[in-house]
């Protein structure tokens, strides 16, 4: 039997509840959704002694304001939107008890965009389709399908534990400018070889126009070899489209499934996360790095998490 664990006294920009989201039905047209910054919500649940895939918050920019109605260790990692307990700030990357009472809030975005608020004993929505993901666009999972809204009541299985930290060497820096490594293709016939070294040697802004379904950039145009168009194919996590206007766009948690223009390349997976923290005005730079080199940098961290798991 869960119990009542936070209530939500303002919802704040957009907060959904998040897991590392719903694999193995995509072709059926459904997107995958998820955390955006898996690291930081995965970080915050070991923090709390979760599984690592366990559902946490997810809160973007300006985060919400919630009423705790029982005792519960949480964690906050991720962008650091100033959290709070009782008007007094409170650490983030570390575990502490939130107390039956106690008022967690949010001040301004001093740096990175999201931030994952994990629970001990997680947060009781139920499975859809095997995550608890919220897919908003599709009024599917989460919390009724949505964002959360004032006075909504949300569940869960509390406990308290021993507080943790995580070592700052672990701990992402977030800023104005970031390098984002990535894999040239799969549509590498589609651009001359100039036009990939212009998007290589190129700085790209975040533009405003942005958000969980995928990131459009501004900077240098690309042009492609006989129109943009392809014919449609599956899309992954961090492909870069190019359509007619030769701005990427990089496309993220929310995506969908299929796509018809050409990607000139694909983020990899380890830089997604530092890629999810980026704030519109963000310079971004890609360096180009082998699909050997990426699994490296994928099974080093796999590896960390399952040593801090232990």
């Amino acid at each position: 039997m869960t119990k009542p664990l936070f209530k939500v006294l303002k919802a704040g920009l957009q907060t959904t509840v998040q897991d590392i989201g719903r694999t193995g039905y995509q072709q059926y047209g459904i997107t995958t959704s998820g955390a955006m910054d898996s690291y930081s919500m995965q970080m915050a649940n070991l923090l709390v002694g979760n599984p690592i895939g366990e559902a946490g918050l997810e809160a973007a920019v300006l985060g919400p304001r919630l009423e705790a109605l029982t005792d519960a260790s949480i964690a906050i990692c991720g962008g650091d939107l100033e959290p709070m307990v009782n008007s007094s700030k409170v650490p983030m990357w570390k575990s502490f008890v939130l107390k039956n009472g106690d008022i967690l809030s949010f001040g301004a975005a001093k740096s990175g965009a999201r931030a994952y608020i994990s629970f001990a004993g997680g947060i009781d929505v139920p499975l859809v389709l095997g995550s608890k993901s919220t897919f908003i666009n599709g009024k599917l999972g989460g919390f009724k399908g949505r964002a959360l809204e004032s006075g909504d009541l949300v569940h869960g299985n509390p406990f308290v534990r021993r507080n943790r930290f995580l070592h700052s060497s672990l701990v992402p820096e977030y800023a104005s400018e970031m390098d984002i490594r990535v894999i040239i293709g799969p549509h590498q016939d589609k651009f001359s070889q100039t036009e990939k070294d212009r998007f290589l040697s190129s700085e790209y802004t975040l533009t405003s126009q942005s958000n969980r379904m995928g990131y459009r950039l501004e900077g240098p145009q690309l042009e492609t070899i006989g129109g943009s168009d392809i014919i449609s194919d599956a899309i992954p996590l961090g492909g870069i489209q190019v359509p007619a206007n030769g701005q990427p766009i990089i496309l993220l948690s929310e995506r969908q499934t299929t796509g018809g223009y050409a990607r000139i390349a694909t983020v990899i997976s380890v830089d997604i996360p530092l890629l999810a923290q980026a704030r519109p005005g963000t310079k971004i730079r890609f360096k180009e790095i082998t699909v050997g080199e990426a699994q490296e940098q994928y099974l080093k961290q796999k590896k960390l998490f399952k040593f801090l798991s232990v």
